[in-house]
């Protein structure tokens, strides 16, 4: 298994860690030729608008919807936005996964928390806890988009379309690799 990590902005070396650990080979993905060959690819955390704009001046946009029609992307908070279809303002989106997401729903960096989430597809092992870093919300789902995981109030913070995986939350801040796990098994 061979997934690659977009390496432009955020936190992709704690992606890469949790990924050695799980026995997958890692690359770090910058330019175009660094998709060829890869089963996954993660799209960090980080901020949303700047992983866009350097997508356009990497040329990475067309090869990454190109890229996501037939293999797996996951993309976690910043890289969740960076995925769907609307966020509800003009910056630079793949518009890969029919979803409607939120920047910022929960306020500043000050209004971080972390959360346990029942997320029955993950299997054993309980409530995963989620860390939220200035995280969007996942506001709505559509087509074939749908929810994997929401708060107690109802906000969707986790999402899957086919092959592509988005979540609100970081779980490559976590010592807990299901999340990551659950990525390689859409990746295959």
């Amino acid at each position: 298994m061979k997934i690659g990590v977009l390496a432009i902005q955020g936190d992709f070396a704690e992606h890469i860690a949790m990924l050695k650990r799980l026995g997958a080979e890692t690359v770090e993905v910058r330019l175009p030729r660094h998709l060829d060959g890869l089963d996954g690819l993660i799209i960090p955390g980080g901020e949303s608008t700047t992983i866009g704009k350097l997508a356009v001046d990497f040329g990475l946009m067309e090869p990454l919807r190109e890229f996501g029609q037939t293999r797996a992307i996951w993309g976690t908070c910043a890289g969740a936005i960076f995925l769907s279809k609307d966020a509800r303002r003009n910056q630079p989106l793949l518009g890969l996964m029919d979803i409607t997401v939120q920047r910022n729903a929960f306020g500043r960096q000050v209004d971080s928390f972390e959360a346990d989430l029942d997320i029955p597809e993950l299997g054993e092992g309980g409530p995963y806890h989620a860390v939220f870093i200035r995280a969007p919300i996942i506001e709505s789902v559509a087509g074939e988009a749908r929810p994997l995981a929401a708060l107690p109030d109802g906000r969707i913070v986790a999402a899957r379309q086919g092959r592509l995986l988005a979540t609100s939350f970081h779980p490559e801040l976590t010592q807990d690799p299901r999340f990551h796990q659950y990525f390689l098994t859409l990746a295959r």
